[in-house]
């Protein structure tokens, strides 16, 4: 006996949007990513839909559960190396475009302790954390994790 698809609870859901979420699903179906190609594939389709200056619900919806299985995938596969605090301070500097006086005045913290964690001679007090975590407006686990 042949099978066939209710749609009638996607287009209950999506309205006129249904057809773009099922050709979404057509272009990379919502299942488990087994290979590197896959990834790939993923990852291409995730691109196309940032790109894009405005998203349908269906197309927000279908780009939030393919980043969960391209993290999933990324989680068991692709192993990350812990990040130490020069090395996270250090990114945050560059992709600022900002210098260590900069960033010293801005935040308060002293331009010798700045070099200091940069050289990996110390590293983050609880207090720098929050304040560079406020500053760069990024939670404070970004510079807690790294080097764990």
């Amino acid at each position: 006996m042949a099978r066939t698809r209710d749609t009638t609870s996607i287009q209950a859901v999506y309205g006129k949007h249904r057809d773009r979420y099922l050709e979404l699903v057509g272009l990379f179906p919502l299942r488990p990513i087994r290979t590197d190609a896959e990834l790939d594939a993923a990852i291409r389709v995730i691109d196309m839909l940032l790109d894009q200056e405005h998203r349908s619900t269906a197309e927000d919806d279908y780009l939030d559960v393919l980043s969960d299985l391209v993290e999933a995938y990324e989680d068991e596969h692709i192993p990350m190396r812990p990040v130490s605090d020069a090395d996270m301070l250090r990114s945050f500097l560059d992709d600022w475009r900002l210098t260590q006086a900069r960033l010293a005045a801005e935040t308060g913290i002293a331009e010798s302790t700045i070099s200091e964690v940069l050289a990996g001679k110390r590293k983050l007090t609880r207090g720098q954390i929050g304040k560079l975590a406020r500053y760069f407006h990024v939670g404070p686990g970004v510079f807690t994790f790294a080097g764990l």
